[in-house]
């Protein structure tokens, strides 16, 4: 007979868990084939997509998965504290999984790119101003919009000419 705990061969056919599967299950979600998938899409992503993304990208995956079966995880997801929803403008709610630590971001306003940093002198600042008004900062979010600076035209050599005098 064979233990509970022993690996079946679909375990081990299945690749490890992805680092937001684990956050799943340790939050007690049950793990389907679909959450896996999706968990297993929004730990790969670099960017912040929208759910229609993130079914295009698990949709190549496996064809069977509804765009409604991404809402509901995507939804499920947020509500346990797992990706947190952006608003980064053009009318599209993104997803930042919430274990890549505090960071804030820079949005390109005119190719929708969005650029992750941290910043500690902005930290302190927060800081400074909630205590200021008399308030214990519990949290922050900064999302700074922009548009590229123009590349500075190259620097032209002196004209020669007579000297002046």
């Amino acid at each position: 007979m064979q233990s509970s705990d022993a690996p079946t061969r679909a375990d081990a056919d299945r690749p490890d868990p992805s680092r937001i599967e684990r956050l799943c299950v340790e939050r007690g979600l049950k793990m389907t084939g679909q959450r896996r998938l999706i968990a297993r899409v929004l730990s790969e992503a670099e960017d912040h997509p929208d759910v229609e993304e993130l079914y295009r990208r698990a949709a190549t995956l496996d064809a069977k998965i509804s765009v409604a079966t991404v809402y509901r995880t995507v939804r499920l997801l947020e509500e346990k504290g797992i990706v947190e929803r952006r608003d980064f403008g053009g009318g599209r709610a993104r997803y930042d999984p919430t274990d890549r630590g505090h960071h804030h971001h820079l949005i390109d306003v005119d190719t929708g790119k969005v650029l992750e940093f941290e910043d500690p002198e902005h930290e302190k600042l927060a800081q400074a101003i909630a205590k200021r008004l008399g308030f214990i900062l519990v949290g922050q979010r900064l999302e700074l919009f922009g548009r590229r600076a123009p590349a500075a035209p190259p620097a032209r050599p002196p004209r020669p000419g007579k000297p002046r005098g």
